[in-house]
């Protein structure tokens, strides 16, 4: 574990295994954030419908999903470092393909692929962090590596964006490529930053492997925090890879404009983050996230149901939605990572990440069953799953204080 800093080496050290972290995150996360924008180009060029899309996007979490189980066999029987890396250049190869697909089909199976090791990846990488970082400081450690998702938002998402409006010979193979790239170049830094963690390899795992996984499945402190997260994800993975397609099929806002969306909203989330995190460490983890899940709900409904309206609106709305939705995840995080120890804590932040990618899946697969594109090309019924959305947000803030761990989180 990195002990609390106490000299300028130190400090800078931490930083850099933080921000190799955060790179990691930062590639994986925007390789499935990609998506979600070019909804409408993938709808028009591959000629596909909302339920399709809805496929698409639950290929790589579902793929996610079931190789996170298949990971708690080996997670915690490996040094953390190099089951990284490993997974890390797996995960570039696959994405990689995905800018090489030349049909519906074959992107469907190459983003399974990339889904297999990147869901991985961001269970390991928390895995990593509540390892490495005190409990005391650890809210604002994930709330840097977290911050990931906010400049994705910030920079990945309207570059590739740009990338693929601009270099027409490849369209949406662009942003793939670029991400592959970027990711090459991170790899080489978390080989350089990330710092051999064996501790969890001391404890010996005696008997059936699968009992013992099966046994952490089943406890029932597990069991609620599993639910507890499925329900988060439901609540923001059934409104938000719709909203691009909403925002330029209902309100009327002009598809150049998309960009400068999530622009708006990564940069607000980047500055939130860390406050976010700070904000938990100092109250309490579930008192952090009871405020955040409450308030969060107000630009949810407003987001399901907008009406053409200026752009300014607009743009409040979706930076506040972005904010609260995202920074939900920081105290949350910290609380299920406490929930057990050391030894056992890379296999159950696995069954984890296969519960948070099988959860998004689930909420795109219904939400897109539910919407529908109407004769005058409008999106149907998406208030709809707003108000499923709702209800899943306001009963993950009735169990949120049930999430107990064996240290304080108030």
């Amino acid at each position: 574990m990195i002990k609390s800093p106490h000299s300028a080496a130190q400090i800078k050290k931490e930083r850099f295994f933080l921000f190799s972290l955060a790179g990691i995150q930062f590639t994986h996360i925007l390789d499935f954030m990609i998506m979600m924008p070019l909804g409408p180009e993938f709808i028009r060029v591959l000629n596909i419908n909302t339920h399709q899309f809805g496929l698409l996007l639950s290929s790589y979490t579902f793929a996610a999903a079931a190789a996170g189980i298949f990971a708690t066999y080996y997670v915690d029987r490996f040094e953390r470092r190099q089951l990284l890396l490993r997974l890390y250049a797996c995960f570039i190869i696959a994405t990689q393909i995905c800018g090489l697909a030349p049909n519906y089909h074959t992107l469907f199976i190459a983003r399974a692929f990339a889904g297999m090791f990147g869901g991985i990846l961001g269970s390991l990488v928390q895995t990593i962090v509540a390892d490495s970082i005190p409990f005391e400081r650890r809210g604002k450690a994930l709330g840097t590596v977290m911050s990931a998702f906010s400049i994705s938002t910030v920079a990945g998402v309207p570059l590739s964006l740009f990338l693929a409006n601009n270099i027409t010979y490849l369209g949406w193979r662009a942003p793939f490529i670029f991400i592959a790239l970027i990711s090459t170049l991170i790899f080489y830094l978390g080989y350089r930053n990330i710092p051999k963690i064996a501790g969890h390899l001391d404890h010996v795992h005696e008997g059936s492997r699968f009992k013992q996984i099966y046994d952490i499945f089943i406890a029932h402190q597990h069991l609620r925090a599993f639910f507890f997260m499925g329900l988060i994800m439901f609540t923001g993975f059934s409104v938000i890879p719709y909203i691009a397609l909403y925002l330029t099929s209902n309100v009327g806002i002009d598809n150049s404009y998309i960009s400068l969306i999530y622009l708006c909203g990564g940069v607000a989330t980047l500055m939130s983050s860390r406050f976010i995190g700070h904000m938990a460490d100092k109250y309490g983890k579930v008192i952090v996230f009871k405020v955040l899940a409450i308030v969060s709900l107000v630009p949810l409904l407003v987001t399901t149901n907008l009406v053409p309206v200026p752009l300014w609106i607009v743009l409040i709305n979706s930076t506040s939605f972005f904010i609260l939705i995202s920074g939900r995840m920081i105290p949350a995080m910290a609380m299920v990572s406490q929930v057990v120890g050391t030894n056992i804590r890379g296999t159950f932040m696995s069954l984890m990440g296969s519960v948070q990618m099988l959860s998004s899946g689930l909420a795109s697969v219904v939400a897109g069953a539910i919407v529908t594109i109407g004769s005058d090309g409008k999106m149907q019924h998406y208030n709809i799953v707003g108000y499923g959305a709702v209800a899943c947000g306001l009963i993950t803030f009735c169990l949120a204080g049930y999430i107990h761990t064996d240290k304080e989180v108030k």
